[in-house]
Parts: C-alpha cells; sequence; structure tokens
C-alpha cells in the first residue's frame, strides 16, 4: 500500500531508522453513493484523511515533521493546536521518544485534548487563543522565540512556520491525482490555509489540471472571500465560527493559497456553520462517513458552488474529508438530535421489532 514515504521528495528527507511511521498516507478515495446523486453529480469522491492513524490529515505532517527531529537528535516538541495537530504530534512523538508539551485553543473540543494527553502529551490552553487575532498572534511570537533559542522547530502545521513538514501534506494531491485521473475540482477546507497550500503545492508538482477551491466557515472568512472578490490578500479576522479546527483568526499562509487557487482558477466559498452541520449529519446517515464537522466544510462548500451554477453535472469533483468524528462528540450530542436508548423486557423482543 502507499504510504507518504513512496513519493519521492518525502522518501528524501529521512531514512529507515530516522523514520517514524504509524501508517500514515495511502487513505482511499470513496465513490459518494447517495449525496453525488442527490445534488446532480455523477462523480463525487471523498478522500478519507479521517482513517489515518490519529484519525486526520495532520498525520501526513506529524510523520515528516517528527521523523526530521529524531534525524537532527531533538529531544523535545513545543507546539500549539486546536486538536488535530495536538493529536498527530503527540502520537509521533510517543513512537519518537520526543517530550510534547502543547499550547492549545480555547474551546477545543475535550476529545481532542485527551487524545493528545492519552499519548503522554503535556497541555495548556490559552485564553481566547484561536479566537482574538491579537492574542493569536502574540501567542506565536512567545512561542516561536522559546523554540528559537532552543533550537527546535515550531510545529504549526503551515509553510510559514513548518515548510519541511507540509511536504507531507502535498502528498494528499498527489494520491487524489494517481487514485482519480481526470479530476476537475479539490474542495478543500481552510483555518489558516495550510492545507489547501499544500493541496494547490501538491496539484502543481504533479502538473495536473485540477481546480482546487478554498472553503472557510463564515465565522474565519480570512482567505474565502478576498479569493472571490479578487483581493490580493487575506485578512485578519475575529473568529466567530463553532467549527473545531477552522478557528484560525489570523492570515499565516492565506495571502500564497490566494495566489495559487487563483493560478489553478479555483474559487473561495465562505458556508454557515449549520450548513456545515447539516451535511456532517448526511455524511453520517446517507454516506455512512462518520467525520467531525471540519470534515463537512469541503461538501457544504459544494453546495454553495452548485447554487451558483459554478460547478458542472459531468465535471469529476473530490472533497476532502480532514478528521474522525470521534475527534468532536459533543458536536454530535448538539446537532445530530439522536433518540434515547429504549429498554424494553426480552419477551417483547419481537413485537418491537415487529
Amino acid at each position: 500500500m502507499n504510504t507518504i514515504w513512496t513519493y519521492g521528495p518525502i522518501s528524501q528527507l529521512t531514512t529507515g531508522p530516522q523514520r517514524v511511521e504509524l501508517g500514515e498516507g495511502g487513505t482511499p478515495l470513496v465513490a459518494s453513493r447517495y449525496i453525488g446523486p442527490r445534488l446532480g453529480l455523477a462523480n463525487l469522491y471523498f478522500k478519507m484523511e479521517n482513517l489515518n492513524p490519529t484519525g486526520s490529515y495532520k498525520d501526513r505532517f506529524a510523520a515528516v515533521l517528527v521523523s526530521g527531529m529524531v534525524r537532527d537528535g531533538q529531544k523535545a516538541c513545543i507546539a500549539t493546536s486546536s486538536g488535530n495537530t495536538g493529536a498527530a504530534l503527540a502520537a509521533y512523538c510517543a513512537a519518537g521518544g520526543i517530550r510534547c508539551q502543547i499550547v492549545v485553543v480555547d474551546g477545543a473540543p475535550v476529545p481532542k485534548l485527551r487524545q493528545m494527553q492519552l499519548y503522554g502529551a503535556e497541555i495548556l490552553m490559552i485564553r481566547d487563543f484561536g479566537k482574538d487575532p491579537v492574542v493569536t498572534a502574540g501567542v506565536f511570537d512567545t512561542l516561536e522565540s522559546i523554540c528559537s533559542s532552543r533550537g527546535i522547530p515550531l510545529p504549526i502545521s503551515a509553510y510559514r512556520y513548518c515548510a519541511e513538514g507540509m511536504q507531507g501534506v502535498e502528498t494528499i494531491a498527489a494520491e487524489i491525482v494517481d487514485a482519480a485521473g481526470e479530476v476537475e475540482h479539490v474542495f478543500v477546507p481552510a483555518g489558516g490555509g495550510g492545507l489547501t497550500l499544500a493541496v494547490t503545492r501538491g496539484v502543481m508538482t504533479r502538473g495536473a489540471r485540477v481546480r482546487v477551491h478554498c472553503v472557510q466557515p463564515s465565522g474565519n472568512d480570512t482567505i474565502a472571500t478576498p479569493l472571490r472578490t479578487g483581493a490580493g490578500q487575506a485578512r485578519q479576522v475575529v473568529s466567530s465560527t463553532a467549527i473545531s479546527g477552522l478557528q484560525v483568526a489570523n492570515v499565516i499562509d492565506g495571502d500564497q493559497v490566494i495566489a495559487n487557487c487563483r493560478a489553478l482558477h479555483g474559487n473561495g466559498y465562505a458556508v454557515e456553520d449549520q450548513a456545515v452541520y447539516r451535511w456532517h449529519k448526511a455524511l453520517a446517515q446517507k454516506e455512512g462517513i462518520f467525520c467531525e464537522p471540519a470534515g463537512a466544510v469541503a461538501l457544504a462548500g459544494l453546495e454553495d458552488a452548485l447554487n451558483r451554477g459554478e460547478i458542472g453535472p459531468g465535471e469529476a469533483v473530490v472533497c476532502l474529508v480532514t478528521g474522525s468524528g470521534f475527534k468532536d462528540m459533543p458536536s454530535v450530542e448538539h446537532n445530530f438530535g439522536l433518540p434515547g436508548v429504549q429498554t424494553a423486557d426480552s419477551r417483547e423482543l419481537a413485537g418491537l421489532l415487529a
């Protein structure tokens, strides 16, 4: 089976004993059985990044980053995360024998925090981090200074901070192009823009003619609207979205996302949280795909594109499913409206199931 290490540029970064591998990459591309036909699309596919070892695409980043730390003899990792990066780093640091300390955004879901802790990471939550751009910038600056003084990288999944680690994320695009052939559109959820930038870079490296679209919650619209309206730069916002993992109020990789998406004739889509939650439930109950809400953002963007008449019914479309639903169970309790469990005597069983 293909993993990220089968791709040439990645294979050159580290060698056998230095690599910290847990089976990352090689995730399936699954054809839609219900949602695609309902939307009038004959060729809709889901890239199942929720099936990576810790349940998100961030494992591709962590595998490369932590392998580089092992290569360089580093024994400490200080990172920042809204959840998935932290979980991935915690797992790969555990496997690599590296101490892991993570500064997490305000309001990160408890299941994600527990996942970091169960791998042995030490975590600290900072008030208003990830919501207020001034606080967020201050945290980044402080952590960057600490890591610089200790001669270690600051593992933020963005090219601005960790370009080498982000090469692992670029393999998503390579896998899509290799598996699906003539894909015409890829819809990508975005917070700070690192994932979208990685997909554009991967598409460009493969020389593929694929339009990459950036989708953001409207409450964290740093990139999508500037891309759509022809602006040259992303913008800071005060994040108000409830979609965990996409609460990134600062620009980070946003300017380059705009440039690359525009070069690939992609567009920006800002979607409402309620549309995301609706598709989150539909993916589970109509396709059997249980993702966290952030994993349904790309599909909400596709719906917007179809409503605008910007996608044709015969075009091949891929939506990234970025993380597992088990990472954010509170969103299920709040949004799925699941019934209580019925209890009965065994003598009533046949009648109840008739």
